[in-house]
């Protein structure tokens, strides 16, 4: 009997202690583990772009969708609501997922969607072109343009660019294209200033004008330096040497 009993006892034992090594493995990982902390960040509704939105396109329903978005990460001049960008007009290409913004697009009230296309205190002017004014086909809504002018001054030619940088608005009557073949159209419009656009008009008449394709990634532009103005520099002449002379109380000068 008392060999149960001490068998018992070991028994008891050996659970208690499995017990212990088991709280105190548990108390051990619970004090080591990370204190985790939820935060909550706050979001905010941010009008992007379902599918592709190219360049003088009127925005309609399908063409965005809401997301949430960080608060903390949100662009300047976004949409909070559809209905605020919905009606307007792109003024870029806009890609799938690009977080719609106001300076992207411009209000479409009156007249033509080329008409909202132009920029503040600029003007759209049309040139008639052939297929080697017009790069062969190869200028869309959106490119940029140098302008050469050609004239014959004494049955001698010269040729001289005249304006750069100019951007495209539209070929013939489309501003904007999904198809970059070549097209030979027969008038492209440019946006200018109104000074610009007196130069075209003047270059037109005096003789022909050629439109030079730039790169898209081609920032450069055209900076006008001034020239520094001449200064004359006045002679100086020097005074002729002296000579004091005294005479009793009477002083005079003489010129050597």
């Amino acid at each position: 009997m008392a060999k149960g009993r001490t068998l018992s006892l070991i028994l008891i034992a050996g659970v208690m202690a499995s017990g212990a090594a088991w709280v105190a493995n548990e108390w051990v990982i619970k004090r080591n583990a990370p204190i985790v902390q939820e935060i909550k960040v706050e979001e905010q509704l941010v009008a992007i772009a379902l599918i592709d939105i190219p360049l003088g396109t009127k925005v309609e329903e399908q063409h965005v969708k809401l997301i949430s978005f960080p608060k903390d990460y949100v662009p300047e001049g976004t949409y909070e609501s559809t209905d605020l960008v919905i009606g307007m007009i792109a003024k870029s290409d806009i890609l799938p997922e690009d977080i719609l913004r106001e300076g992207r697009f411009s209000e479409h009230d009156e007249g033509t969607a080329l008409a909202s296309l132009i920029e503040e205190n600029m003007r759209a002017i049309t040139v008639r072109v052939d297929d080697v004014i017009g790069v062969g086909g190869f200028l869309l809504p959106g490119n940029h343009v140098d302008i050469l002018a050609t004239r014959k001054v004494n049955k001698r030619t010269y040729t001289k660019t005249v304006l750069e940088v100019i951007k495209i608005l539209a070929v013939d009557q489309t501003a904007r294209t999904n198809d970059n073949d070549p097209v030979i159209v027969r008038a492209v419009t440019l946006e200018v200033s109104p000074r610009q656009a007196e130069i075209v008009v003047n270059s037109r008449n005096e003789g022909t004008i050629q439109l030079s394709l730039r790169n898209p990634n081609d920032v450069y532009v055209m900076a006008v330096k001034a020239k520094p103005k001449k200064i004359r520099k006045k002679k100086v002449t020097p005074p002729k040497p002296t000579i004091t002379v005294i005479r009793g109380t009477s002083v005079g000068v003489v010129s050597r």
